[in-house]
């Protein structure tokens, strides 16, 4: 039997305002960091120099005696962490593979420290993989800020995975994770987590940078250009008569945490400005298999940017660049780098899902390493709202695919819990699944619990409140709980701390001399509240709602036009539920527990009653 079909119930709140709040608890604080860099690169053979002065200031309420930089490039060695890690896993990357492990010594990546200085004072540092590890000449105190004076060296390896040179299209310079940067110090202490094969995290402060490279190339990337007139390159009309072989291209990145850049001598360097919002710019190869694609993708990133601006906040730069380069799609301050030969819709998609991230990562600074799925699968989720309006889809569940990538997962015996850390999980499936679908599963199936709307409310909420700040899960569930006024610490707990399932049944349905009597059973361990339709011969719907007592409250009728029965309490611990439909069982067509398809119900084949010969 085919069911009535449901209205959709995604509907985006978008007209309305932000939802004025209370600024968190005064107890919060976090690092600052300003970065001025210097840098000069060799495009004969991919090496560079520079000069790094970074001002610390330590608002911690912590004494702090060491300190930690991140030394990414040093990834690409073999030998290396990634390297082996790639190398022993059972499901690799096949963006790495074995790849580190054959470089030659002028395709490896490396960044050396030459010299290091606190306050003037050369200090203590010893190289340990990825991670700088820093004895300072004196400690740091409470409130203070000193100045590090550095000197390296790098060399670009060859294009391996987010970041390197000549990459399989052809793009010259992927210049991401390419500088020691500070590592972040927080209320947990120090994460100087090693780079294997995941994600990143920063400190907030403001970059100043300055790159001097062959006159030839184009640059892309985080931050405002500063001197556009000695440049040109699509910055200013002017015709730029430039002396020597190289250009210095001046760049100003304020309160990002991370910088990024793609160069390449054959861009095409587009600009269009959105309405009410920021300067795009768009920066791809001169092909001509591609030009078309990247030219119907411009009004198409102005919608998205816009989609995002109203369901989640303003994007408070002036300024968003998607740059052609790296191995797929990987996000960074003010900036993305994607790949560019791809279909229009798959270049769309990716572009949605990198731009997101602008607001998942670059304006609510999670801690990726711990919490990757607040990051990549909160972005998932919003991307694929915006994909279901701005290409027309017009999906009733525009995140089926992320359900059944979850479902596949919990019913695969590989899953490990989300607040396993990045690096750590078995299976790279386990991760990518967990990170990107049941991440994005966490938001939608919220949105069954405390209703759309409030949703989508607190989404705003959780914005506004955290906007350049480090936020954990719980910060998130604690907006949602003042939104919906409901208790949610169990949904958190058990979808993120646990690896139990969700599985509801009709068990039974009766003939009674009221009407007839179903019987709903728990056979998984995650508690949920239970919406179930009954379908009748006479083409009528009626709705039950049966609320988890522990979440010490009901959401508003999702199902517009069907009158709803809130029924008494689930507790969890009880295995079973009796209610009572007040016609008899022949009038019955079927039952559905969760006629939305938004409960992540690993068995739905048992939520369905029909009556015979249906």
């Amino acid at each position: 039997m085919k069911l009535p079909m449901i209205k959709n119930l995604f509907f985006l709140l978008a007209a309305l305002p932000l939802f004025a709040v209370q600024p968190p608890e005064s107890t919060y604080w976090q690092q600052k960091v300003d970065y001025t860099m210097e840098v000069d690169m060799n495009v004969d053979d991919y090496t560079y120099t520079g000069v790094q002065e970074l001002k610390y200031t330590n608002n911690s309420p912590d004494t702090l005696r060491q300190v930690f930089y991140h030394l990414y490039f040093n990834a690409f060695q073999p030998g290396s962490e990634m390297d082996v890690r790639s190398r022993t896993i059972a499901d690799p990357d096949e963006r790495v593979g074995a790849r580190i492990a054959d470089l030659k010594e002028n395709e490896i990546g490396y960044l050396k420290v030459k010299s290091l200085k606190q306050n003037g004072t050369a200090i203590e540092h010893e190289t340990v993989g990825t991670v700088l590890e820093v004895a300072l000449d004196k400690p740091i105190l409470p409130g203070e800020t000193v100045t590090f004076d550095m000197e390296f060296e790098g060399q670009v390896p060859v294009q391996i995975r987010r970041s390197g040179r000549n990459n399989e299209e052809g793009v010259a310079l992927s210049m991401t994770q390419w500088y020691p940067k500070l590592a972040e110090y927080d209320f947990e202490g120090w994460h100087a987590h090693p780079y294997i094969g995941r994600e990143f995290q920063g400190v907030w402060g403001d970059f100043d940078v300055k790159i001097t490279i062959d006159k030839d190339y184009t640059i892309g990337g985080t931050g405002y250009l500063q001197n556009p007139d000695e440049i040109g390159h699509g910055y200013t009309e002017k015709d730029v008569k430039v002396k020597g072989k190289t250009l210095t291209w001046h760049f100003f990145a304020p309160m990002v945490h991370d910088f990024a850049w793609g160069a390449d001598p054959d861009y095409i360097h587009d600009t269009l400005q959105v309405e009410n919002g920021p300067m795009l710019h768009f920066f791809y190869k001169d092909n001509d298999e591609i030009k078309e694609n990247w030219k119907k993708l411009q009004p198409k990133a102005a919608e998205m940017m816009q989609f995002f601006n109203r369901n989640i906040g303003p994007y408070p730069w002036d300024q968003y660049s998607i740059i052609q380069g790296g191995d797929g799609g990987m996000e960074y301050a003010m900036c993305t780098l994607i790949t560019g030969e791809r279909p229009f819709g798959s270049l769309a998609g990716v572009t949605a899902h990198e731009m997101a991230h602008a607001w998942f990562q670059h304006l609510l600074a999670t801690n990726e390493s711990k919490h990757e799925w607040m990051d990549e699968g909160f972005t998932s989720f919003i991307s694929s709202l915006c994909m279901n309006q701005v290409m027309d889809r017009n999906e009733a569940n525009p995140f089926e695919s992320s359900y059944r990538g979850y479902v596949s997962l919990a019913n695969s015996g590989m899953e490990q819990p989300m607040t396993t850390q990045a690096d750590r999980y078995q299976f790279n499936r386990a991760y990518g699944i967990s990170a990107y679908s049941k991440g994005s599963v966490f938001l939608s199936q919220l949105g069954y619990i405390i209703g759309q709307d409030k949703l989508m409310e607190t989404i705003r909420r959780y914005y506004d409140e955290f906007k350049f700040k480090h936020p954990t899960p719980n910060d998130f569930k604690r907006v949602a709980e003042k939104v919906s006024g409901m208790q949610l610490d169990w949904y958190l707990t058990d979808w993120t701390k646990t690896t139990a399932r969700i599985d509801y049944a009709i068990q039974q349905v009766e003939d009674t001399e009221e009407g007839t009597q179903v019987v709903m059973e728990r056979i998984g361990l995650m508690p949920m509240p239970i919406d179930v339709m009954v379908f009748f011969n006479d083409g009528s719907k009626a709705y039950y709602y049966a609320p988890l007592r522990m979440q010490r409250g009901e959401k508003a009728n999702p199902f517009e036009g069907i009158d709803r029965t809130v029924l008494k309490d689930w507790p969890w611990a009880f295995p079973t539920y009796e209610f009572e439909i007040d016609r008899p069982l022949s009038d019955i067509q079927a039952i559905v527990i969760d006629p939305s398809g938004l409960m992540a119900d690993v068995n739905r084949e048992n939520n369905i009653w029909q009556a015979a010969g249906e």
